[in-house]
């Protein structure tokens, strides 16, 4: 659900979020922050360069919500962060850096910790960890029931990179899970020298960014090619590419065969610069099976066949079918049926949550009903993250079958799939998904050849910098899920927007920070999207909304993006009416379904707060909708 979506996301910092203010003072470690009005802990902590939970650790806070005036003590970065394992005095708590491909019951394994005591000792609620996430490795006596130590792999310590009394190389290129703190120790110099010499507008660093160091020159930070004194194999037999520690887009292209504009073409580049986990498409290749398990960092993903099933269909430009507005319901009683029909909508849509032993048949009221009330149904289909193994597919694909037998008009296969929330944590692959694609195509198709299948809409988000089991940027998921085949098995594509505060006319002027992120913008995603399917597939906006607290005079706070209310209710309606418009007129758009008509509770996560009718009973995008849909 969006909604659920958006909370997430904003709490846990999971989009790319704001970027730093103007360095007006260096920051020293150890500084007591004054909060500013505006500020969140994710924008503090990444002008620090530090990990949340290293602050809220430091604060003994009990919640990540602060409030302007208060003051945090922002912690150091010690030499005891990221110990070897094997090394490391275990009588004391030290502090590790999660690097990117790091999950907890590993970090507990490698340190002979249990993963209740890290969670215990880092104040975190979840086991979901992200690269540049503070954790505190408690002392060994303090974890109760703790396994033994084992004999792993260290991990490496920052002092096994280049340090102060080290020759400066001049340049320096930015690992995964490091910041600017980070690296300014390590290279005896400070963060607002940084700063300064690279000319920075954000603290946020990417794995693959070049940085200058003192001494060093600007010319030398254009990213060079790999040494070449060992030949590249190429990778033959395969489709897709993942992004390992070290490659650059000329070594790919060679080691690939092909070249470095080709590759660009194929995957709706406009530079050279690649990251460790994203995923590439190869230009020329047919595309691979989908697989039953998640792709190995650093290796390319084989042309398998996972899943013997019916002959894929050729893919085509998909242009059939006119565009159609609709709406997700709560009850779709009278006034949202009135409201809807009013707007011009001809879809409905209802989320169904699926679990082994669920019978298709409870649906067929739902689908009976709205086709009774006039209006096409889709069902968009979900379930727990721990139904998402390969081992379900079948009984999975057989239930949505028997929903197209039902007369469903189309069926939306997962939701936010490329986040762990929705699907199982390490498993996370666009790859995987497609194999449950596959099957559930087929069996709906074999049902019903009328229902439009759609993909699971991902969660838009460019938090992860790649691809990987714990999470996916919905671009270079989209790009894994077309290079995985799984263009052969859908009609449609599905996309979530849901942080928008402009009018989606514009393609600028966003007053967070990232202000130039594509999720921002409407324009920017619907192009993303299609240029990721390479135009083959139109879009299926499966939830669009905007967000107005003007009735409660105060949004919670962690959907305050513009201002304590984002919109008044009259842009509210104006901008869904825009976003009618410009989806009829574009051509790449075949659905777009509000969310949401008659959602009425308003907690922590204001659903009743992008709903179009308001809680006066009126519904002002009613007719900006109608308006743009004659």
């Amino acid at each position: 659900m969006i909604h659920r979506a958006l909370a997430f996301i904003t709490a846990l910092g999971l989009l790319l979020g704001n970027a730093a203010p103007a360095f007006a003072a260096p920051p020293t470690d150890g500084i007591v922050h004054t909060v500013q009005p505006g500020e969140s802990l994710t924008l503090i902590a990444r002008r620090y360069g530090v990990g949340v939970q290293a602050i809220v650790a430091t604060n003994n806070l009990s919640t990540t919500v602060i409030k302007p005036g208060q003051k945090l003590t922002i912690p150091s970065v010690s030499a005891a962060d990221n110990p070897n394992p094997s090394t490391r005095d275990t009588s004391r708590a030290v502090n590790y850096i999660v690097k990117s491909g790091d999950y907890l019951s590993k970090i507990a394994r490698d340190y002979g910790v249990s993963t209740t005591s890290i969670m215990t000792a880092s104040k975190i609620t979840s086991t979901v960890i992200f690269a540049g996430q503070m954790l505190v490795i408690p002392a060994a006596s303090a974890s109760a029931g703790a396994p033994p130590a084992v004999a792993a792999t260290a991990v490496p310590a920052a002092g096994a990179q280049p340090t102060a009394s080290a020759a400066n190389p001049g340049t320096y290129t930015v690992l995964p899970g490091e910041y600017l703190t980070m690296i300014a120790k390590r290279f005896g110099t400070t963060y607002t020298e940084l700063v300064r010499l690279n000319k920075l507008m954000s603290t946020v660093l990417v794995p693959g960014q070049v940085l200058v160091l003192p001494g060093g020159s600007a010319a030398s930070a254009a990213p060079t090619a790999a040494p070449t004194a060992a030949p590249v194999a190429p990778v033959a037999g395969a489709s897709a590419y993942k992004v390992k520690a070290g490659d650059n887009l000329s070594r790919i292209a060679a080691m690939l065969g092909t070249t470095v504009s080709a590759l660009q073409l194929a995957n709706g580049m406009k530079s050279t610069v690649v990251y460790v986990g994203q995923m590439l498409a190869i230009p020329g290749r047919t595309p691979a099976a989908p697989v039953a398990t998640s792709v190995p960092a650093a290796t390319a993903v084989p042309a398998a066949t996972a899943v013997p099933t019916a002959a894929p269909v050729s893919v085509a430009p998909s242009t059939s079918g006119t565009f159609e507005v609709g709406g997700q319901v709560a009850g779709f009683g009278a006034n949202a049926v009135s409201a809807m029909q009013s707007a011009g909508m001809k879809w409905v849509k209802h989320q169904v949550v699926w679990s082994p032993g669920a019978n298709a048949n409870d649906q067929a009221g739902t689908i009976s009903n709205a086709h009774a009330k006039g209006f096409l149904v889709l069902l968009s289909t979900k379930g727990n993250p721990e139904y998402t193994t390969t081992n379900y597919y079948p009984e999975y694909a057989a239930f949505v079958g028997r929903l197209a037998a039902l007369g469903a008009d189309a069926i939306e296969i997962w939701n936010e799939m490329n986040l762990d929330r929705e699907w199982k944590v390490g498993t996370i692959s666009p790859a995987t998904y497609t194999g449950m694609l596959k099957q559930a195509y087929n069996a709906i198709k074999g049902a019903n050849a009328k229902t439009i299948v759609i993909s699971g809409a991902p969660s838009p988000t460019g938090y992860f910098g790649g691809c990987g089991g714990n999470g996916c940027d919905d671009n270079l998921y989209i790009a894994g899920m077309v290079a995985a085949g799984a263009l052969n098995y859908m009609d449609c594509v599905g996309v979530h927007y849901n942080e928008g505060v402009l009018s989606p006319t514009l393609s600028s002027g966003d007053p967070r920070g990232s202000s130039g992120h594509y999720t921002r913008y409407y324009p920017s995603m619907v192009n993303t999207y299609s240029s990721a399917v390479g135009g083959a597939r139109k879009l299926c906006f499966t939830e669009l909304g905007y967000l107005s607290g003007e009735e409660w005079g105060s949004l919670p706070p962690n959907f305050r993006w513009n201002g304590a209310t984002n919109m008044s209710v009259a842009q509210h309606a104006q901008y869904l009416g825009e976003a009618v418009s410009l989806a009829r007129q574009g051509g790449k758009v075949r659905m777009l379904i509000v969310w949401n008509v008659d959602f009425t509770v308003y907690t922590d996560d204001p659903q009743a707060a992008f709903a179009i009718i308001r809680p006066n009973g009126s519904c002002p995008a009613c007719s900006t909708i109608a308006a743009a849909m004659r």
